[in-house]
């Protein structure tokens, strides 16, 4: 669990972990529960890397291909 909070830290994650906080703050100032719930969402999704599909869960692998690509041929057209 502290490897996760502690690792693969980059700019969106410190945004959504500032949003979270900064509603988490707003709603204790106006005393909203379900605003400090979409606070506690945000700061979440940003202490543990997770989102909509979870951990990586929108990346698509890479395949290799393995085709033989053969050269292509271009022909100059004159008027």
């Amino acid at each position: 669990m502290k490897e996760v909070i502690m690792s693969n830290w980059n700019w969106i994650r410190v945004i959504r972990l500032l949003a979270g906080i900064a509603i988490i703050i707003q709603a204790i100032i106006n005393k909203d529960t379900v605003f400090g719930v979409a606070g506690v969402l945000f700061a979440s999704m940003a202490l543990f890397n997770t989102g909509c599909c979870g951990v990586g869960g929108c990346n698509t692998p890479i395949q290799k291909s393995t085709k033989n690509i053969d050269e292509i041929t271009y022909e100059e057209v004159v008027k």
